[in-house]
């Protein structure tokens, strides 16, 4: 959840009662296990791991196999053990968005049935909640397109805050786009996003209105969910409080906002840095998710390290310099879902900060610490990581970096 998203909207300051409380953290679990099932049913497509298969003359549409399944979230680093990905899977059975096909097995078996998600074959519950939770997702990814001004940093009472909108400009939007045949039932359905926590006021004072008050969606649904993160049974806001590795996610100090990209090190350090991911693309003007100095949370306190992971500085001069102990590599990444997976940081030259060990970027073999040579045939030695990071996000899909490695004595 976005930072300050772990309160309700059950009264005009915000606040809910103890029953209150228990359900909306219960919609929250909810909505992050469907994101985080619904990137997986994407990623799945596109590694041809969802596929027609046959069984006994008969053409099963749109599934896995079970055992195929296990293994590959096993070397995608999903799981680290077949028990654990059983009950990872098990997690989504449960929550109605697997299944087998013919429905003659409850639980998820390392063996080699066929599964479907019911999304593929249309047999998904479609309960109130599961309706508003998929109709705020479907605004929220309207809202981040390219061409949408609609989200952007605004102040309200003296304070800043990323990606907001207008309650009266939102319901003129809804309206143009469709999404409401008029300005009441606009408004109502924003009382039913809010009712299901998935906008809020930006300091959760007050209810929808439609007036110049600010708002917020709650949850950034393209942040890449880690399938580890459905077994940890605290709330999403409590789970992303110490953060999952590469999360966009804003960051307040001293009532200064601004959002940047944290990624978790081998040695759970934290580290916050800039982001370069599709999802970080968003029509935020000059104000950005890439921060040159990121401010740390100070409530609650994390373990926080913003520092470099170079060893030392090092200057394009000194890659370019003949018998330099540099490698050349060239890498051809193709962005899935949510994003090509690596992080880049530092100026002239730039160098990758952090790389998911599940994403693009890593299965095409780059790593940290590499410096950033050329993107999509553009030198970019001699530019800073903002530079470098509005290339990927405003080029292709399919971007063809060069880097240099240093050499291993």
């Amino acid at each position: 959840m976005e930072e300050g998203g772990s309160g309700g909207s059950g009264g005009s300051d915000g606040s809910t009662g103890g029953s209150g409380g228990a359900q909306q953290r219960e919609l929250e679990r909810m909505a992050e296990v469907l994101v985080t099932g619904e990137q997986l049913r994407l990623r799945l497509h596109e590694e041809k791991v969802i596929k027609d298969r046959r069984h006994h003359l008969k053409t099963y549409p749109n599934c896995f196999v079970a055992k195929e399944l296990i293994d590959w979230l096993i070397e995608h680093k999903e799981a680290s053990d077949r028990e654990t990905a059983i009950k990872l899977m098990q997690k989504l059975a449960d929550r109605g968005i697997i299944h087998h096909v013919c429905d003659e097995h409850k639980e998820f078996k390392d063996v080699k049935l066929f599964y479907r998600f019911r999304k593929d074959d249309g047999t998904f519950p479609l309960d109130n909640e599961v309706k508003a939770f998929m109709r705020g997702q479907r605004l929220y990814e309207k809202l981040m397109s390219p061409e949408n001004t609609l989200l952007q940093a605004r102040e309200e009472e003296g304070v800043k805050y990323e990606r907001t909108f207008m309650a009266s400009e939102f319901l003129d939007w809804l309206v143009q786009e469709g999404e409401a045949t008029t300005r009441k039932e606009a408004e109502q359905l924003c009382h039913r996003l809010m009712e299901h926590g998935i906008i809020q006021h930006v300091s959760n004072k007050h209810p929808f209105v439609d007036s110049n008050l600010l708002y917020q969606f709650r949850m950034n649904f393209r942040r890449r969910r880690r399938l580890m993160e459905l077994l940890n049974e605290k709330s999403p806001s409590s789970q992303e409080t110490h953060d999952s590795p590469f999360c966009l996610r804003k960051q307040s100090h001293d009532n200064r906002k601004s959002t940047s990209f944290m990624s978790v090190s081998p040695s759970k350090e934290i580290k916050i840095v800039s982001a370069v991911r599709r999802s970080s693309m968003s029509s935020c003007g000059s104000s950005g998710y890439f921060s040159s100095s990121p401010t740390l949370s100070s409530s609650p306190p994390v373990l926080c390290n913003p520092k470099s992971v170079l060893k030392r500085p090092v200057t394009s001069e000194e890659l370019l310099t003949p018998g330099a102990p540099y490698a050349r590599k060239t890498f051809t990444i193709v962005g899935d879902a949510v994003g090509w997976g690596f992080v880049v940081r530092g100026s002239k030259p730039c160098h990758i900060q952090a790389v998911d060990p599940s994403g693009p970027a890593a299965a095409a073999g780059m790593k940290v610490c590499q410096f950033v040579v050329s993107v999509n045939g553009l030198n970019v030695l001699h530019v800073d990581y903002r530079t470098v990071s509005n290339l990927i996000l405003t080029g292709p899909r399919t971007i063809v970096m060069e880097v240099m490695e240093e050499l291993e004595c």
